[in-house]
């Protein structure tokens, strides 16, 4: 406990001294996602009042090196970044020693383990962005490892912050008593289903409904996949994964009185605005639970796809992470 309030405590007089510097310094792990460059030219571009203080000073390219659709993107977006005053750096070690805070945007949720271990031990505030890692056992070993470093971050789909879902979220509309959502979904061999990309329509359910879903059901077809989530209240939600057609986001949100849009996708802006303003304060928008809990979900659909569309309880998705999860613990726990 002495350890943790210590290193808590350090953490502090970092972001202290960060923000008493002219500008704070954020370093990106990964140029294979176009987030990256999208993120660094809202904050390097010197047209948003809001990024006013903050500047991507330093990036390490990699980023997956399995994923085709992601590391042939690398040579071009380093010259992007480099067109913005961005320094290439050889190691996420040498990152950490230039910057203040980290955007970890490795577009491959496999190695976000092994890389957050790194921004932890260091000190730095972090955003991971989406997915947090492959599967449910990343997830949870991700938040097992930043409790015993003190490290805070969170991670998000730039979804859940579209001004129309926050919202929903706020209850501006009346009390939610039901959600059907939507996004485009294509496997990645490398991830389980939806956490790769599935994940955007899976975030945006969650934002409205929050947690508490209790148990899970999926159909799939060449088409694509309906997944029926029941939560503990009798709510219900579900998340349709678009395989074949149209690129879109969105879904509707049921009230006693009404059914409301949700927000499809509307840009980078609201995401990137969260992520500075936990820079600057320190606190996460988006909890531990609510993230385990999107994952837990997403494993849960996995499973009773597996049993024919059979019914898995959240309670057992979360048993088989865990399980694995003390494993990779284990492994980096040293």
């Amino acid at each position: 406990m002495k350890r943790k309030l210590l290193l808590l405590f350090a953490i502090a007089m970092l972001c202290s001294t960060a923000f008493s510097q002219q500008v704070v310094r954020i370093g990106i792990i990964g140029l294979d996602t176009s987030h990256s460059t999208a993120f660094t030219e809202l904050i390097n571009g010197g047209k948003e009042s809001w990024a006013e203080g903050f500047k991507i000073v330093a990036a390490y390219p990699y980023g997956s090196r399995t994923i085709e659709s992601s590391y042939k993107r690398i040579p071009d977006y380093i010259e992007k970044v480099k067109a913005h005053g961005v320094k290439i750096v050889d190691s996420i070690d040498e990152l950490l020693k230039e910057v203040d805070c980290v955007l970890l945007e490795t577009n491959d949720g496999n190695p976000h383990l092994e890389q957050a271990i790194k921004v932890f031990r260091a000190g730095k505030p972090c955003f991971i962005d989406k997915p947090l890692g492959a599967t449910l056992a990343d997830a949870i070993a991700i938040y097992a490892m930043a409790d015993k470093y003190g490290a805070t971050f969170f991670s998000s789909s730039a979804l859940r912050f579209t001004p129309a879902n926050q919202q929903l979220r706020r209850g501006e509309a009346g009390e939610i008593i039901g959600a059907d959502c939507y996004s485009p979904y294509s496997p990645e061999p490398t991830h389980p289903d939806f956490g790769f990309y599935g994940i955007h329509g899976v975030e945006t359910l969650y934002t409205i409904l929050g947690t508490g879903c209790n148990t899970v059901s999926r159909i799939s077809t060449e088409q694509g996949d309906v997944v029926t989530g029941a939560w503990k209240d009798g709510r219900i939600g579900t998340f349709r994964a678009i395989v074949k057609g149209p690129h879109i986001y969105g879904g509707t949100a049921y009230t006693t009185k009404q059914a409301i849009a949700a927000g499809g996708y509307v840009g980078y802006k609201p995401l990137l605005q969260e992520i500075l303003n936990y820079f600057r304060i320190g606190k996460v928008p988006v909890s531990k639970e609510e993230t385990i809990e999107i994952f837990a979900f997403m494993k849960a659909s996995n499973m009773s796809k597996e049993r024919d569309g059979d019914v898995v309880t959240i309670d057992e998705a979360m048993r088989a992470g865990e399980k694995t999860a003390k494993k990779l613990i284990k492994k980096y726990d040293k």
